[in-house]
């Protein structure tokens, strides 16, 4: 199987604390997988991130290079943004690129890359009308948003369930823009 590179991108939600564990199922489907993270998502995981690195190959990234700095990945078959907050989502819908992903998704949508973000909110931030705004602004553009019905559906505020965020349907939809293409 030829191998595949996947920019595997999240925020500071509680499923991202599973992240290693979808590197690996991603790496058992074929996928190089290179990491980035908003920088509270890092904050989080920073015990975890020389290891994340390791289990990559790829240096885990959460902020922008330096002008002339090289890149350091491969150039990306596919992006998916999971999880990805009320505030990434938003902030990637208006354009708003200060965080290091947000602006990788927001060129990814000039340069054609197939993207799949899938959100992790609350069902309080889900009643906040940016948040529909937001997914129809980037659905328009062309990004695969896994929200509702056969994605990720808000729970009550407090009672997250991070074991039970559809990790699965997210892989499966990056694999499918790419064998579709």
């Amino acid at each position: 199987m030829t191998s595949r590179t996947l920019y595997l991108f999240g925020s500071a939600a509680p499923p991202v604390t599973q992240v290693a564990e979808v590197i690996e199922t991603a790496q058992a489907d074929g996928w190089d997988v290179c990491l980035g993270l908003t920088p509270s998502a890092a904050r989080w995981l920073d015990d975890s991130l020389d290891d994340l690195a390791e289990l990559t190959g790829h240096a885990v990234r959460s902020e922008y290079k330096l002008p002339g700095e090289p890149d350091a990945w491969p150039k990306a078959d596919v992006i998916l943004f999971a999880p990805a907050t009320f505030n990434s989502l938003n902030s990637w819908a208006l354009g708003l690129t200060s965080v290091f992903v947000v602006g990788v998704v927001s060129e990814g949508i000039g340069k054609g890359i197939p993207t799949v973000a899938m959100p992790c909110v609350n069902a309080a931030y889900a009643q906040h009308r940016q948040l529909d705004r937001s997914v129809a602004e980037l659905r328009e553009q062309g990004v695969t948003v896994l929200y509702g019905q056969g994605g990720f559906t808000p729970n009550p505020a407090g009672s997250g369930k991070p074991k039970a965020y559809p990790w699965g349907a997210a892989l499966a939809a990056a694999r499918r823009l790419v064998d579709g293409a």
